[in-house]
């Protein structure tokens, strides 16, 4: 007997749960698609900068440690 009371209270708290999610699902204020258009296009901008001013670093300081430690 205990062991149905534990499964069905297993169950009415994981549902207890999952329709929790669903009403705070309900409330989130979601992004247009011109946003996520327009935040997606910054994001891929930033990333594409920071990468060619960390290489652009990278190379500098790869140069300086060749011709300071390797002499080249």
């Amino acid at each position: 007997m205990t062991h149905q009371i534990t499964t069905k209270r297993r169950r009415f708290r994981l549902f207890n749960y999952i329709s929790e999610i669903v009403n705070e699902l309900k409330k989130v204020v979601w992004l247009t698609r011109r946003e996520i258009a327009y935040l997606t296009g910054l994001v891929l901008v930033v990333t594409i900068i920071a990468g060619i001013v960390l290489g652009v670093l990278d190379f500098g300081f790869t140069e300086l440690v060749n011709k300071v430690f390797v002499g080249r």
